[in-house]
């Protein structure tokens, strides 16, 4: 068994921007793991309509939850 290992995990998450209103992308996370526990998230991305690769940090998209729609 490895001690550390890496994992890349897919949800939908629900995001909102102004001009586009309610998105849901399937959002992609890698993640460092300590013997089954999540240490660290190394990085997280989404997938567009087009198919087109972009990172969640650079986006001014944001996570919204279902309680509040």
């Amino acid at each position: 068994m490895k001690l550390i290992r890496t994992r890349r995990r897919s949800r939908l998450e629900n995001r909102y921007h102004p001009n586009m209103g309610r998105l849901c992308t399937q959002v992609t996370r890698i993640e460092k793991h300590f013997m089954g526990i999540p240490i660290e998230t190394v990085h997280k991305y989404r997938e567009t309509y087009n198919g087109e690769i972009k990172d969640c940090e650079d986006c001014v998209i944001s996570k919204v939850e279902l309680d509040n729609i």
